[in-house]
């Protein structure tokens, strides 16, 4: 599996904490860490909340990326930008029950976390159990297992119905603010880690048009 890693710009002091928190768990497990940024809080590319969802929309919705890893100051407002684009089921995972609940019941495809709020003492061996919780166990299980049956029959209806009120990325990525757009793929590393590994063609060529 391909995780992207996206923080944004109030927590980008962070991003090493978080990544070889990431890695640590993730690598040994067969998966591969994209660090999509921001890496310092001098980068010249600056990602603000909104623009985490943009960017995990892309990464999803293009198959460069399987799962995404994202966060702010409380986790909130990426949480709340990934789940407004097309195909993407973002969950705010603070601790490592959080983390096993979202994976075996929701079984979504990203998490948002804070980096902010409840950031402190042996915060890195937080980060590394929640990673753990998520990536170690096949999801979607159900808990408890009686009720998988139902889980797996609501995460159907909650996509289709995300599918009936959301458009499709690449409509998405022509209507939205073109400044925004080019502000959430301005990365030092995008280009490296998004073109070889998206699959939607269409989406990658309108990007590189930008």
């Amino acid at each position: 599996m391909k995780i992207a890693l996206i923080i944004e710009n109030s927590q980008a002091a962070k991003n090493a904490i978080v990544h070889d928190a990431l890695t640590s768990v993730a690598v040994p497990l067969g998966h591969e860490v994209h660090n999509y940024g921001m890496y310092t809080p001098e980068d010249k590319a600056s990602l603000t909340y909104v623009m985490n969802g943009l960017l995990a929309g892309i990464l999803l919705n293009s198959g460069a990326a399987d799962f995404v890893v994202t966060g702010c100051g409380t986790g909130m407002g990426s949480m709340l930008a990934a789940n407004s684009m097309p195909g993407v089921f973002c969950g705010l995972v603070i601790d490592p029950t959080d983390a096993f609940l979202f994976s075996q019941i929701n079984d979504g495809n990203a998490i948002s976390m804070p980096y902010a709020k409840g950031f402190g003492w042996a915060a890195e061996l937080n980060l590394q159990d929640c990673y753990r919780k998520i990536f170690e166990n096949e999801g979607g299980a159900g808990y408890p297992k009686e009720r998988a049956h139902f889980m797996a029959a609501n995460r159907s209806i909650l996509k289709d119905m995300k599918m009936a009120s959301c458009r499709d990325m690449l409509t998405v990525l022509k209507t939205v603010d073109q400044d925004l757009l080019k502000a959430a793929i301005a990365g030092e590393k995008f280009a490296e880690l998004f073109y070889p590994n998206a699959k939607d063609q269409a989406i990658a060529d309108y990007l590189k048009a930008l």
